[in-house]
C-alpha cells in the first residue's frame, strides 16, 4: 500500500513538473514575441519615414509678374504641374504689372513658411527689400526668366540665351533682307525698332544682340530708321505695352513714310508685333509685297498664326515647358541640398554677384519651319491654330 501511495505521489510530482516546464517555455515564447515586436515597431515606423518623400510638407512661392502674356500664363502652369509631382506644395501669384502688388505677394509667401521662392520680376529694383527679408529667413531665391538685380541675395538664375534671342533676331533681318548684298548693290532698307521694357534687365541683352548684328548696316546707310530712333533709350517700350508699340508705329508713320513705305519692323516681343500690325493696317498696308518684315518673341498662338497668315514674319520660339523644368531641377536641388545643372556663370552680373545661370536655346521659326518646331514639337495643335 505503502509502495502504491508512494508511486502516485511520484507521478503527480513529475505530472506537476512538466507543466511548470511547459508554462515556463510558453511564457518564454509570449515574452519573446512581445520583445521583438517592440523592437520591430521603430523599425517599421522607421522605414516609414524614409519611404516619406524629402518633399513632404515644402513649399515653393512662384511669383508671375502677369497673365496678360500667353506666355507667362503657359511659364507659371508648366512650373506649378511640375513642382506639385514632385511633392510640393505650390503658391503661385501673379501681379498684373503691379510692382507693389508682387512686393505683398513675396511678403506673404515669406510669412506662409515658403521654403524656396521663384521670381519672375515686373522690376526687380522694387523687390531689393523683400528679396533681403528672404535672406534673413534663410530662403533661397531662384530668379525666373529676369535676372534680379542689385542684390545677393539670388541663388541662381533660370533663363533663355537672352542675348542669344537678340542675335537671332538680328540675323534673320540679315539673312531674309540679303543685308551684305543691298551694301554691296548701294540699295537700303528703312527699319524701325521696337525694344523692350526698361525695367527688364533681358531688355538690354536682346537689343545688344540685335545691334551686335545690325549696328554696321545703320552706320553705313544699308538700314535707315527714319523716326532717328535707334538706341535702347529711345526704342524701349515701358512694361512691355502693345499699346504703346501700337501708337509709337502709328506716329512714325505718320510723320515719316508717308512717302516711303517702311520695310522692317524689328520688334523684340509678339505683343509689339500685335501692335504694329494693327498701326500698320490702320495706315492702308496689306499683306503682300508692301508688308513689312516683322520680327517678334515667344512664338506666342496669336504670334503663330499671324506667322502663317503673313502678318508676322517670324518669331523666336522659347519652349517654355523646357524652362520651367530647369527651373524645377534648380529648386529641387537647392532643397536636397545639393548643387544645380548651371551652363553660365559669366554673364549675368546682377551688379552685386555674377549669379550662376541656366541658359536655355532660343529657335527662330517662321512659315517655313512652324510646323517642324511648334506642331510637331507638341506646343501647339493644328487645330488650335486653324481655330
Amino acid at each position: 500500500m505503502k509502495r502504491k501511495l508512494m508511486s502516485a505521489i511520484l507521478c503527480v510530482a513529475m505530472v506537476a513538473t512538466m507543466l511548470v516546464g511547459c508554462g515556463s517555455k510558453t511564457e518564454t515564447a509570449a515574452t519573446t514575441d512581445a520583445a521583438a515586436t517592440e523592437e520591430a515597431a521603430p523599425a517599421e515606423e522607421a522605414a516609414t519615414e524614409e519611404a516619406a518623400p524629402a518633399t513632404a510638407g515644402m513649399k515653393v512661392g512662384v511669383a508671375m509678374p502677369t497673365q496678360s502674356s500667353e506666355r507667362w500664363i503657359n511659364d507659371g502652369a508648366n512650373m506649378k504641374s511640375q513642382l506639385e509631382a514632385l511633392g510640393y506644395e505650390v503658391d503661385l501669384q501673379y501681379a498684373e504689372d503691379d510692382v507693389q502688388a508682387q512686393v505683398s505677394q513675396i511678403e506673404n509667401m515669406i510669412a506662409s513658411g515658403a521654403n524656396c521662392l521663384v521670381i519672375a520680376a515686373i522690376d526687380s529694383s522694387t523687390l531689393i527689400n523683400v528679396e533681403a527679408q528672404a535672406k534673413e529667413a534663410n530662403i533661397p531665391i531662384i530668379a525666373y526668366d529676369r535676372l534680379l538685380m542689385d542684390t545677393d541675395a539670388v541663388s541662381y538664375y533660370a533663363t533663355f540665351d537672352n542675348k542669344g534671342v537678340g542675335t537671332a533676331i538680328g540675323t534673320y533681318i540679315k539673312d531674309v533682307k540679303d543685308l551684305d548684298a543691298a551694301k554691296a548693290a548701294g540699295e537700303s532698307y528703312t527699319i524701325e525698332f521696337f525694344m523692350g521694357s526698361p525695367d527688364d534687365n533681358n531688355a538690354v541683352f536682346f537689343y545688344q544682340g540685335i545691334m551686335d548684328v545690325l549696328q554696321p548696316y545703320l552706320d553705313d546707310g544699308t538700314l535707315v530708321a527714319k523716326s532717328g530712333r535707334t538706341s535702347f533709350e529711345d526704342t524701349c517700350i515701358l512694361r512691355w505695352s502693345q499699346d504703346t508699340a501700337q501708337a509709337n508705329l502709328e506716329n512714325y508713320l505718320t510723320a515719316n513714310y508717308a512717302d516711303e513705305k517702311l520695310d522692317i519692323v524689328c520688334s523684340a516681343f509678339d505683343g509689339f508685333s500685335y501692335g504694329c500690325k494693327a498701326a500698320l493696317e490702320g495706315a492702308g498696308y496689306t499683306v503682300g509685297e508692301e508688308w513689312p518684315l516683322i520680327t517678334g518673341q515667344d512664338a506666342e498662338l496669336m504670334a503663330t498664326k499671324n506667322i502663317i497668315s503673313g502678318h508676322q514674319t517670324m518669331s523666336i520660339y522659347k519652349d517654355t515647358r523646357v524652362l520651367a523644368e530647369k527651373c524645377v531641377k534648380m529648386v529641387q536641388a537647392v532643397l536636397e541640398g545639393s548643387e544645380p545643372e548651371i551652363n553660365d556663370t559669366e554673364q549675368y552680373n546682377n551688379n552685386v554677384i555674377v549669379v550662376p545661370s541656366y541658359l536655355c536655346t532660343p529657335v527662330a521659326v517662321d512659315k517655313s519651319n512652324y510646323k517642324e518646331i511648334i506642331v510637331d514639337g507638341g506646343y501647339y495643335t493644328e487645330e488650335q491654330l486653324a481655330e
